[in-house]
Parts: structure tokens; C-alpha cells; sequence
């Protein structure tokens, strides 16, 4: 079976979190009194991230984030809280897999917030796009290509040229309260799902037409909470050092970003954002002078008296009062040197020639040599140690399987000079296996994926996490032990505890859905972050949790209309026609989107089917013969439960 996946996201259901777009992002020195704030203006330190659910199709999705404004409760004008520079620099979100980026510890008046407005730019070029090295089997994009900026079409953009924006609501699932107390604030993290099918929408039509990008961030983008911020993996940030504290034991840096496109030699954009790393002074942190090509332990900064002026690329960790605690550092008097450090994908693991491919931002293959001292980090915040000792050492950790495509890493390299690079470090930054769900016992289950690469297909099986484990990622109960899983379009309806596995092999265990003929059935799939060395396996990947993904259906045609909350499709080379159930009740909706292209203008409508207007509109789209692109799970009876279905009007796609 092959198959595109959609990437995890943990988030409440877009449709009811996310408002339609619009807003502004003035900000007030002071809060009414109704958000619970004196004139007197008050600030609390908020850790302030963004994040991104992955796709396996980009290498790059830059985008411009202007500003960030808070909205109070209660009403009165926006809080603005983080402010780009004049030339805002690009954040890859294809970088960010479930990781944070920071953007700032900014300070925020006290009081309590419900959402945020989120500033993109939206002039042509402000969203870069870059393919793959190897993208998924049908997708529209050229291997290893930069999308022209003519054929990006920024939805929903605001103002006149060359000041375009498009303005973000987002709504909060919980709301945010900011103190100045000693008690440490929550973190915001603002994350953009780079995986939601109405993101990113390539419409390839007949003939030797020009496929045009719509990129659409309603819906998309979103609060993902963060219960304990210690256990948020952060994404190796890149600063130049301002000062060093006077009793050595800690930095602060001015926060720069890589020039997007790369360059020649790459160069550093300088952010507006000021942070404090402190040094681990327990365990002590890893200094890597690139220029003196020597790696120390370090309690301390006093003795580095030439580090301010300098470079650096920085594994940091979240402490509990919110500080900032550096696992690693690399220091160079040239940003290039910091910069040159593989970051991507991993896309090929060869254990005949003991290498790997990692696809970097410019969407080419970067192949790396693992040798006998190659060491292997998993990234671990929320343990100190754990987060600084390798997990494995040489080439029998590659040689195990534990390094398959799809994982996120971060290298580092012995000579960026060297004709071939040579793996000092892998840091792993996201374990992420995922695929067709087979096999499932009490004790594990098994994973199929297949590439369009035949070499990078795996079948993984692995075992489920201890019941007397903690898993507390991705969620706010601290309580929760064993495995868990959840459905994508439900994932704040967790399945845990002593009936887990057990719920978990009757929703897995069934027959897949069906169209007949020579049509690829469709299977249930799910993605797992995985979890290193639990008492399940000590000694490699076990599973914590699983979410099982909704499937991209082949683009099919609408045989049957709306009838109760149904409509049958029909897929090419398919002899028998499947129905698709979905919901329109409130807070569970399934999510509609209309996809117009009139000549070569693509437009993207979000219909709400929780209202009658909106349901009346949907039926009277979707008449026969109406292409449509449904993700959905199967179920058991060979129906498909949708969760987000795309009708297209105009001229319709090929695939």
C-alpha cells in the first residue's frame, strides 16, 4: 500500500478554535479593566514559540511573521507583544516538526488573553516554497524545485502592494493569564500546521497548464498548548553573543535567523529579540569552538573571554521558571560556520555504506558519513542528563534500524571543508515513525511505510511504552501512565488507561475501505513519536502514543448527493462507489473547503457547515460528477469518516 501521510498536530478541532480571518493588530500600553489589569501597567516574561506539524512534500515554507498582538479578555485593543524587524526574516516551518522556535521571552501586561492576531506578510515572495528531495508518490511538485513567486497565491491578503499582510485570528482553547508574579508564565506557542490540506493547495490542471500554489492560513494555524514547558524540544537557535554575565554564568545573544533562500556563503539576519543562556553548571554543557576545532564541558563562561562578537548555534532547554539552560553550543567567528550543520529530514539511512541524507532547506540531498564515532543525541528537555549523553555511538546504531526516513535531525560535521562530510553529532529531534497499522497485540503492533524510493521503505514493529510510564507530551494530565492514542480529528478525546491497547486493537484490526477494481484500498494509518530506551525496550524505540491519521483519498468524483450527513464517491480504475459520512455539529465538525480556479487564479473558501446557510451551500455543491478530495479514516462497515473535504469548482485538477 502506498500512500501520502498527513502529519501529526495536536490541536483542538480547527473548526471550532480558529475564526475566520480579519482583525488588526493595534497595540495599548495598559488593558481595561475588564481583562483584569490596572492602568498601571504591569508585565509578566512569556515564552513565545512557533511550531509547525511537518510535511513530507517540503524542504522549505518560509514565511514572514510581522507581528504578534494579544487580545484581551473582555475586550479593549490589541496587546502587541512581538514586533519583526524592517526586513523580517523568514521561518522555515519545514524545520519546525513539533519543535519550537523561539521567538522571544517577550514581556506581556498583566491580565488574561483569549486569542491572538498574527501578522504574515503577503506580498508575492513574502511565502517561499522549495520541494522535496523526494516527495510523496503524486504530488504535484517538481523534486528539489523552488515554486516561482508567481505561482504562489497568498489567500486573504490586506492593504495595498508592497505592504500586503494577512492578518491570523486565532482563537485560544484556554485562555492565557499573565502575572508578575515569581511564578513563571505560560508559554504561548503558535503553531502552523503545515500538514492541514487546505494549507498548502497545488492545483495541477489538464494539459500543459501552470500548476498554481494557493496558500490559505485560515484554518491552519492555531494555539497548540503546552502543559510543561520543560519538556518542549526547542529548535537549535542561532544569535550572536552581546555580553557575558559578570559572574560567568550566562550569555545573552542578540537572535538571528539564516538568510532565506540559503546563500553562498550563508549570512545572518538579525532578529529584534534579546536572550539569556545560562550555562548548565551541574551537568555542565558541550562548547564546540569551530574555529579551534576543540570540544570542552563547561560549567561556566568565564574563561571563554573572546565569545562576545562571536557566532553561535545553541541545544537549549526550558527550565522550569522559564530560564534558558544550554545542552550545546557551537561558536564561530563566522556565521557560515555555525550555519554549516545539516538540518532536515533524514531521507535515506544506507547501512551498506554506513551513510545518511538529510534534505536541507534548498531542497537538495546532503549526504553525511556515519563512522565508529559518530554520536547520536535524542533531544530530552525535561532531563538534563538524558538530554546531553549520546544514545548510541558509531555505525551499529544506523546498522540496528534506528535511523529511518522521516525522522527530524540536526548534524553537526567534523570539517564543513571536506569533500564529504563526516558526522561529529546527530542531534534527533523528532523520532517520528509512521505508516499502515498492522499486526496490533497487546505488546506492540507493526508499521508499512513505502516510498516512492523503494530503499527507503521500512516495517518497524515496535513495542508500546511501559503501563507504569509517564506520558505527559502533548497533553495537560500529568496523571496519565501507558500508552495512549487518539483520533486526528479528535485530540483532545484521548483513549488511555487500562483499556487503551485494547480499544486501540479494535480500531486498528479491521478491513480496509475498499473502491474494487484495481483501486488502492485504504487502510488506517497513524504516526508515533517515539520514545528511546523505556523499560519496554531498554535498548531502543518504543511507542508512547499514536494518532491515527486521516487518509488522502485519490481525487474522486461525487457519484450520490448529500443525503443526511452522506454522499458516495467514485475514484479512477475503482468498480464500486464509497460513502463518506461527516459531521456538522458544533466543536466536531468536519472541516469544507471550496477550491475555485477561474483561469489561473486559484481562490480558497472555508465553508461552515455548522450553519444552515453553510450546509445549504455544501449540499448545493456537491451534486455528481463534483470532483472532491476527502481525508478521512476508515471505519468499520467500508465507510470513510471525513475529516476535511475539499469540493473544487472551475476548472478541476487532474490529481
Amino acid at each position: 500500500m502506498r500512500f501520502t501521510m498527513l502529519r501529526y498536530a495536536v490541536c483542538a478541532v480547527l473548526a471550532a478554535t480558529v475564526a475566520a480571518c480579519g482583525g488588526g493588530g493595534s497595540s495599548s500600553s495598559d488593558l481595561s479593566s475588564s481583562s483584569g489589569s490596572s492602568t498601571a501597567t504591569q508585565s509578566g516574561s512569556v515564552p513565545l514559540v512557533v511550531s509547525d506539524a511537518s510535511s513530507d512534500d517540503w524542504a522549505l515554507v518560509g514565511v514572514r511573521v510581522l507581528s504578534i498582538a494579544l487580545v484581551p479578555q473582555g475586550g479593549g485593543a490589541n496587546v502587541t507583544v512581538f514586533t519583526a524587524a524592517s526586513s523580517a526574516p523568514y521561518l522555515n516551518l519545514e524545520q519546525l516538526d513539533n519543535i519550537g522556535e523561539i521567538l522571544g521571552n517577550v514581556s506581556v501586561p498583566v491580565g488574561t488573553y483569549t486569542g491572538a492576531v498574527v501578522t504574515v506578510g503577503g506580498n508575492p515572495g513574502d511565502v517561499l516554497l522549495t520541494v522535496a528531495a523526494n516527495p510523496e508518490v503524486g504530488f504535484a511538485g517538481v523534486a528539489g524545485s523552488s515554486i516561482a513567486s508567481a505561482d504562489i497565491q497568498i489567500q486573504n491578503a490586506s492593504g495595498t502592494a508592497p505592504s500586503l499582510t494577512v492578518p491570523i485570528d486565532v482563537s485560544f482553547n484556554t485562555p492565557l493569564v499573565v502575572t508578575s508574579s515569581s511564578s513563571p508564565n505560560p508559554a504561548l506557542d503558535l503553531e502552523f500546521d503545515l500538514s492541514h490540506p487546505a494549507f498548502i493547495v497545488g492545483h495541477q490542471p489538464p494539459g500543459a497548464g501552470i500548476t498554481e500554489w494557493a496558500v490559505n492560513f485560515v484554518g491552519p494555524v492555531r494555539q497548540h498548548p503546552i502543559a510543561d514547558i520543560t519538556r518542549l524540544v526547542l529548535r537549535h537557535m542561532y544569535g550572536n553573543v552581546m555580553s557575558t554575565s559578570s559572574d560567568g554564568t550566562s550569555i545573552t545573544i542578540t537572535k538571528e535567523y539564516p538568510l532565506l533562500p540559503v546563500a553562498t556563503p550563508e549570512t545572518a539576519v538579525a532578529g529584534t529579540q534579546q536572550l539569556t543562556i545560562l550555562a548548565d553548571a551541574t551537568n555542565g554543557t558541550l562548547f564546540y569552538d569551530l574555529d579551534a576545532k576543540t570540544v570542552t564541558t563547561i560549567t561556566s563562561f568565564s574563561s571563554l573571554t573572546g565569545l562576545p562578537g562571536e557566532y553561535v548555534r545553541v541545544a537549549a532547554r526550558y527550565q522550569q521558571n522559564g530560564t534558558l539552560v544550554a545542552t550545546r553550543i557551537w561558536a564561530s567567528t563566522s556565521f557560515a560556520n555555525v550555519w554549516l550543520s545539516p538540518e532536515g529530514h533524514v531521507l535515506h539511512a544506507d547501512t551498506t555504506n554506513q551513510t545518511i541524507t538529510v534534505t536541507n532547506e534548498s531542497g537538495l540531498p546532503v549526504l553525511m558519513q556515519i563512522t565508529g564515532t559518530t554520536q547520536f543525541y535524542l533531544r530530552q528537555p525535561w532531563s538534563a542528563i538524558a538530554d546531553a549523553t549520546p544514545i548510541g555511538t558509531g555505525t551499529a546504531f544506523l546498522d540496528a534500524g534506528n535511523l529511518v526516513r522521516g525522522f527530524k535531525i540536526h548534524a553537526s560535521v567534523e570539517d564543513p571543508l571536506a569533500a564529504t562530510w563526516v558526522a561529529q553529532s546527530i542531534d534527533i529531534e523528532t523520532a517520528d515513525y509512521s505508516g499502515a497499522i498492522s499486526n496490533p497485540t497487546t505488546s506492540g503492533f507493526t508499521y508499512t511505510h513505502n516510498y516512492l524510493d523503494a530503499s527507503d521503505d521500512y516495517v518497524a514493529t515496535l513495542d508500546y511504552i511501559s503501563p507504569s510510564s509517564i506520558n505527559t507530551i502533548n497533553d495537560s494530565d500529568s496523571s496519565i501512565t501507558g500508552f495512549k492514542y487518539w483520533n486526528f480529528a479528535f485530540p483532545t478525546l484521548l483513549i488511555d488507561g487500562s483499556t487503551a491497547i485494547g480499544d486501540f486493537i479494535m480500531a486498528t484490526n479491521g478491513t480496509a475501505v475498499s473502491f474494487g477494481g484495481t483501486a488502492a484500498p485504504i487502510g488506517v494509518v497513524g504516526l508515533s513519536a517515539a520514545r528511546w530506551a523505556d523499560p519496554a525496550n531498554p535498548t531502543g524505540w518504543s511507542v508512547p502514543w499514536t494518532v491515527l491519521e486521516p487518509v488522502p483519498v485519490p481525487l474522486a468524483l461525487v457519484q450520490t448527493g448529500i443525503v443526511g450527513n452522506a454522499f458516495t464517491i467514485a475514484v479512477a480504475n475503482g468498480s464500486q462507489p464509497v460513502t463518506v459520512d461527516f459531521s456538522n455539529a458544533s466543536g466536531s465538525a468536519t472541516l469544507v473547503y471550496e477550491v475555485d480556479r477561474t483561469g489561473n487564479i486559484v481562490t480558497i473558501n472555508p465553508v461552515d457547515i455548522t450553519t444552515m446557510s453553510g450546509m445549504n451551500y455544501f449540499s448545493a455543491a456537491l451534486t455528481s460528477n463534483t470532483p472532491v478530495k476527502v481525508y478521512g479514516v476508515p471505519q468499520a462497515g467500508g465507510t470513510i469518516m471525513g475529516y476535511v473535504v475539499v469540493y473544487f469548482t472551475g476548472m478541476a485538477p487532474i490529481s
